[in-house]
């Protein structure tokens, strides 16, 4: 009885957390449920994997071949919001791509991203340098 109990209990936090904005999840990543498969998952919806936390991109049944720090036309990572000059990451697509304005750190420098949809690496096209 009591390990059905725990089960409901875990069940209404996994809900609760989702809820929770992006800097206050990352703070939490163990109330989310661990990535599955299989698993039918909902756009927006959190999960905790390898030590990382993610955001369905799109409605899916997951499979063991599609863990979400390898296919992200279905899963985002949730960075930290508050962090003003966050690790570049090669965008894969438009889900993932920089907006105008986006800021980033790469090769030890910082950018400013001066196009929409920008998929393109820091000093290669579409980033202004900000020298400090």
């Amino acid at each position: 009885m009591k390990r059905e109990k725990a089960y409901q209990l875990r069940r209404m936090i996994e809900k609760a957390a989702q809820s929770l904005d992006d800097t206050d999840a990352l703070e939490a990543i163990q109330l989310y449920p661990a990535w599955v498969a299989p698993h039918d998952y909902v756009k927006d919806e959190r999960v905790q994997d390898e030590g990382l936390l993610y955001r369905c991109v799109q409605p899916h049944t997951s499979q063991a071949d599609w863990k979400p720090a390898i296919t992200p036309a279905l899963w985002a990572r949730v960075d930290n919001p508050a962090e003003e000059w966050p690790e570049w990451r090669q965008p894969t697509g438009a889900q993932d791509a920089y907006a105008n304005g986006a800021k980033v750190s790469h090769n030890g420098k910082h950018w400013i991203s001066t196009a929409d949809n920008n998929v393109w690496e820091p000093g290669v096209f579409g980033w202004d340098e900000v020298a400090e």
